[in-house]
């Protein structure tokens, strides 16, 4: 399979459920990754090894896979080990996402890009500026991903960093918009700034955001009572 072609111009779908609430279990995520799929997505993103293999199972379509572990010193959380690594490639993993950022890794980020190599498996590397997509092109990554944009400290934005896709449009390999795009107008703007894809996750896979978005606005709305 050629995945760089199979993704241009596509959306991939992030089905990374609010964890310990009620979705999140593999067999929902295995739902949500199908419902995608069939739906016009071409790829999923999926956390977790279980998680991971039980998409495996169920399609050939390309898994951009992660794991996600909280580590005491440092903001880093996405396939920060190389031991992660391995199990991502051991459940069937197409593409292996890692924290690309500048901050302070439990394990050095060519060693993860190494074993990734070593598996065979394409290497996406998430990251949050400019400078860090740069890098991560010197290392020899397959993708970039705009996904850390926004999440390392400081207030969250609302919308998606677009302007961070057009930045790395022309770096060389294909950029990935990912974060905080919530409508088709983003996705399609997101394209048009030149991301080869473009993922979605809580817009399409977390109920319990989407709820609390309309909740928000219909709260925002509701006239006063009369006095």
């Amino acid at each position: 399979m050629d995945i760089e072609a199979t993704l241009n111009g596509s959306l991939i779908v992030s089905c990374q459920p609010v964890p310990g609430g009620p979705l999140d279990r593999p067999e929902i995520v295995v739902g949500f990754a199908l419902a995608a799929l069939a739906s016009g997505a071409v790829a999923v993103r999926i956390e977790g090894i279980a998680n991971v293999a039980a998409v495996r199972i169920a399609t050939r379509a390309p898994i951009i896979g992660l794991v996600k572990r909280d580590f005491a010193d440092t903001p880093v959380r996405i396939t920060a080990t190389v031991a992660d690594v391995d199990a991502l490639a051991e459940a069937g993993a197409d593409i292996i996402a890692f924290d690309a950022t500048a901050y302070p890794h439990p394990e050095p980020i060519a060693d993860l890009y190494a074993a990734i190599r070593r598996h065979g498996r394409k290497a996406m590397a998430d990251i949050s500026t400019e400078a860090e997509g740069r890098a991560a092109v010197g290392l020899g990554v397959d993708f970039i991903g705009t996904t850390l944009s926004g999440y390392m400290g400081g207030p969250v934005p609302e919308d998606p960093d677009l302007p961070l896709v057009a930045a790395l449009a022309g770096c060389g390999r294909p950029v990935i918009a990912e974060g905080r795009i919530r409508v088709p107008e983003q996705a399609r703007a997101a394209i048009a700034a030149g991301a080869a894809a473009v993922v979605v996750g809580s817009a399409i896979t977390r109920p319990e955001h989407i709820t609390e978005w309309f909740a928000r606005a219909v709260a925002a709305g509701k006239r006063p009572e009369a006095a």
